[in-house]
């Protein structure tokens, strides 16, 4: 009897040990704080902001893809284990992807050839409510068409796609292709609600970098709250062909300390503490002022999408979903800016496809930065418009005091926890196994002490 209860005892203790370390690594793993090399910096001054995770497997990526070229590439993302993949065309190349730690996938198509695809695509007569993109995984162009694009249209694009070859892919999709119109903190106009993006600067004025068809230059536009008045105009941008532009703030309206702070609903923020460029596979956050923080996967770059106001090139794709309202609100991973919400398809009931301008290339194209915040290696551009079509580099400039706008803070004594962004999933099957794991060292404790007072009790019945 006394070996059965010594062995339950260990057998409980060391469970529970166990899973408090299952539990702990869980909830470790549920919150997407900024990288290590931004901590120390505090504000995003210092450090290196987007070298751990995701940020790290995609710099091995890309450094492979440029040293081997377009010719025996054809792109790389992030696999389900976290390691960098990189599509190859020749055996060689692929000893040399291994070589570096990282995993090849021998393709047929490279990158030349899935590039020219694309502009092949692009020259031809464009149909709204269609969509292209390359899919690295399947190493084909995919054309979606949305609903409302009728029988004659698709027979015409799928002419397009066979006389190109198999490298292009066309599929039909739920739902249409639209700006969302109509996210971070909203802000309204006479035509709608948008959703502000970043705070940028150029060094003299604040700003807002939000999406471009949100309204053309000239716009005035208020906080949710109309009685405090107009917060700022729209003085750059573009849209067609990109989708950003520049809010000015109004003078007294720019947010002060907050300005790298973005909104994610329920009285709580993110610190922004810099600006990259994305990589297919990763795990990526959009906050919204319709749906509020939604999560999901970057799917492909440098994606063309033909809305019927005209079409945008170099936009990244995700699994996010979007609403109307949640145009312009910001797209992030572990407190780093990567786009601005453009348009999509589908809902945040049925889920869908979205569409991003990527950050780094609207701020280049304005001239600004992000407001308080470092700078990643990624905004010297290129990464997410690689071989892209309608680049940001001939948009129109910023007037002479464009800057940086961004994260419209909420208005004067608003309170706000600043955290990091908590995945649910994970974050409660973590604390239940610690609940338990500690229960079930109580369980362990019980049973020592019990033993503990049956020899006192034995001992002194014996004198």
């Amino acid at each position: 009897m006394k070996h059965a209860r010594r062995t339950l005892r260990r057998i409980v203790r060391l469970a529970a040990v166990g899973g408090l370390l299952c539990g702990g690594l869980l909830v470790s793993n549920a919150v997407a704080d900024e990288p290590a090399g931004t901590r120390a910096g505090g504000n995003g001054a210092s450090g290196t902001p987007g070298t751990s995770g995701a940020s790290g497997a995609a710099a091995t990526g890309a450094a492979l893809v440029e040293r081997l070229g377009t010719s025996r590439t054809a792109g790389t993302w992030i696999g389900s284990d976290g390691l960098p993949v990189v599509a190859v065309t020749d055996e060689a190349a692929a000893d040399e992807v291994r070589r570096a730690g990282a995993r090849p996938q021998v393709m047929r198509y490279s990158m030349r050839e899935l590039r020219s695809a694309t502009e092949t695509l692009s020259q031809s007569s464009r149909v709204a409510g269609t969509a292209w993109a390359v899919d690295y995984a399947s190493n084909k162009v995919v054309v979606r068409a949305d609903s409302t694009v009728s029988a004659a249209d698709w027979s015409r694009m799928s002419a397009v796609a066979r006389d190109i070859g198999g490298s292009v892919e066309m599929r039909r999709t739920e739902g249409t292709f639209t700006t969302r119109v109509n996210g971070a903190a909203p802000i309204l106009t006479n035509g709608g609600r948008c959703s502000a993006g970043f705070n940028v600067t150029n060094g003299a004025e604040q700003f807002i970098l939000t999406a471009g068809h949100c309204g053309p230059v000239g716009t005035a536009w208020f906080a949710e709250d109309l009685s405090a008045g107009q917060i700022g105009t729209t003085v750059a941008g573009r849209f067609p062909g990109n989708d950003f532009s520049l809010v000015r703030y109004e003078e007294g309206a720019a947010p002060g300390a907050d300005a790298n702070i973005v909104d994610i609903g329920n009285g709580q923020a993110v610190r922004v503490t810099g600006a990259a460029d994305p990589v297919v596979g990763q795990q990526v956050f959009r906050s919204g002022s319709t749906t509020g923080l939604r999560s999901g996967q970057v799917t492909a770059l440098n994606a063309t999408v033909n809305y019927r106001e005209g079409s945008v090139s170099g936009l990244i794709e995700t699994t996010v979903c979007a609403e109307p309202g949640d145009s312009g609100g910001p797209l992030l991973a572990e407190g780093i800016a990567l786009g601005i919400t453009s348009g999509g398809s589908g809902d945040c009931a049925s889920g869908g496809t979205t569409f991003f301008e990527p950050v780094t290339s609207a701020m280049n194209a304005l001239g600004v930065r992000l407001t308080g915040a470092a700078t990643a290696a990624g905004e010297a551009g290129g990464g997410a418009r690689e071989g892209g079509e309608g680049g940001a580099s001939d948009a129109a400039p910023a007037p002479s005091v464009p800057a940086a706008g961004g994260i419209a803070a909420p208005g004067p004594g608003a309170q706000r926890t600043v955290t990091g962004i908590v995945d649910l999933e994970t974050l409660i099957p973590g604390l239940v196994l610690i609940v338990v794991s500690v229960l079930g060292l109580a369980v362990a404790q019980s049973i020592r002490t019990e033993k503990a007072s049956y020899r006192n009790q034995y001992s002194q019945s014996w004198g």
